[in-house]
């Protein structure tokens, strides 16, 4: 590196910690603000600034992952780390309530969780100090500066597993790249696809240091009793005479009304139908309940029942679920299903949760989380884009009349998830390589 470039790279730095360090004291305000909506952010917070209860053994593995989408990608590599690594203990940290909710039913106490601690020096030494990682695993997009730089002062490789990086997420990183550049220097990269292999090195990655793997979200496994579940639960719904079933997942604002305002049209051809809706954050379930009340729809809430399956009865219009970790087994309940974060400008959601269950995948026009994923689901059949409420209670109502070209589309998008599988091993081998 020349002169010129360090120096640049140290004003980068230095810039950033001025600015984080007069962010700091507003960060405990942003948590008492969003716990006002959600309690659980208020709790814990000493987590966040470094100080933790974690038991210090050395030579673990720190993995990141965001929130339930990050979590629930980990776990196969998590699961399969433990098996490798049994005397390495994990160390998992999420930044979310709901991240760490996933966590702790997912593992247990087979591995430590904590909330991850701000991007400021004295917090993350304070946690590496006593955590004293081998490596650290930052699951999918997540690049905090002071972090990785002092895990390299430290020694700790800093891997980005399953990375990827949309077109529209790198043009504003671009905005920063001056800060990035010096960032991600000997960073080792897992990407999903060559698309997002090509971002992070534009972004200032090394090319020698990224090696695309392929998307672990293409690994997720259904086990056997959360299968048995879903079909009881289905039964039952079928019972209280729900011929068709679909679901709205992980929504936003503005995404529900669209959802319901499809569901009154589908109810004037089919008046027994079911939409199970999904709000992606839970200070929003009140909203979503007094939204389907306004609408005239009779709404069941799943907090309201100890078991899934007596949610429902024959008067049921829509089931919201307010309760977290059920999304994937009602997946398997529904006939099809729409993935939130796609009628707004979110960029999507997991479409592979879904496909999984061979389930027909309905989704809006802003798929850029998920490009290559919702193109691949286009291509075979298994996906198809709406633009509006009126689209999407058109694609229902298509989908009620046929239900083989229903399953025709659910099967496709199996198949194509079965012959992408692969990814978390390779991923494995990767991360396997800087440990050993």
């Amino acid at each position: 590196m020349t002169l010129l470039l360090k120096l640049q790279a140290g004003l980068a730095v230095t810039l950033y910690l001025l600015l984080t360090t007069l962010l700091l004291p507003c960060l405990p305000l942003r948590l008492w603000w969003r716990s006002r909506r959600a309690p659980a952010y208020r709790e814990r917070m000493a987590e966040r600034f470094g100080l933790s209860s974690i038991t210090p053994r050395a030579n673990g593995i720190w993995v990141h992952a965001v929130s339930v989408g990050e979590t629930f990608a980990a776990t196969p590599t998590v699961k399969t780390l433990q098996q490798r690594y049994p005397d390495r203990p994990i160390t998992v940290t999420t930044t979310t309530p709901t991240g760490s909710e996933q966590v702790t039913k997912i593992f247990g106490s087979s591995v430590e969780h904590v909330y991850a601690p701000y991007d400021w020096p004295l917090c993350i030494w304070l946690f590496v100090r006593r955590v004293r990682p081998a490596v650290l695993v930052v699951m999918e997009t997540e690049v905090w500066p002071v972090t990785i730089l002092l895990c390299r002062c430290l020694g700790i490789p800093v891997l980005i597993a399953n990375a990827r990086l949309s077109s529209k997420s790198a043009s504003g990183y671009q905005k920063i790249r001056w800060l990035l550049q010096v960032t991600l220097q000997r960073v080792w990269v897992a990407a999903q696809h060559q698309s997002d292999a090509e971002r992070f090195i534009a972004l200032g990655a090394a090319p020698a240091c990224v090696e695309v793997t392929g998307s672990v979200k293409f690994d997720v496994q259904l086990g056997p009793e959360l299968r048995a579940e879903a079909e009881v639960v289905r039964d039952r719904y079928r019972a209280q005479g729900k011929p068709f079933i679909w679901i709205a997942a992980s929504t936003h604002d503005g995404e529900e009304v669209a959802a319901m305002q499809a569901h009154q049209q589908l109810l004037a051809q089919q008046p027994q139908a079911l939409l199970i809706v999904v709000p992606r954050h839970p200070e929003r379930f009140n909203s979503v309940a007094k939204l389907a009340e306004s609408l005239g729809l009779e709404c069941a809430r799943r907090s309201q029942h100890s078991q899934a399956g007596s949610c429902v009865l024959a008067s049921t219009q829509v089931l919201l679920v307010d309760t977290l970790g059920d999304l994937l087994m009602f997946y398997g309940v529904a006939d099809s299903a729409f993935v939130g974060g796609s009628l707004c400008a979110v960029g999507g959601h997991n479409y592979l949760e879904p496909a999984i269950w061979a389930r027909p995948i309905l989704s809006g026009p802003h798929t850029h989380n998920f490009a290559n994923i919702a193109e691949q689901l286009q291509a075979v059949g298994a996906l198809t884009v709406v633009h509006s409420s009126d689209e999407l209670a058109s694609a229902l109502l298509n989908a009620l009349k046929n239900p083989a070209q229903l399953k025709k589309s659910g099967d496709a998008g199996l198949a194509l998830l079965e012959v992408n599988r692969g990814a978390s091993e390779k991923l494995l081998d990767f991360i396997s390589q800087r440990l050993d």
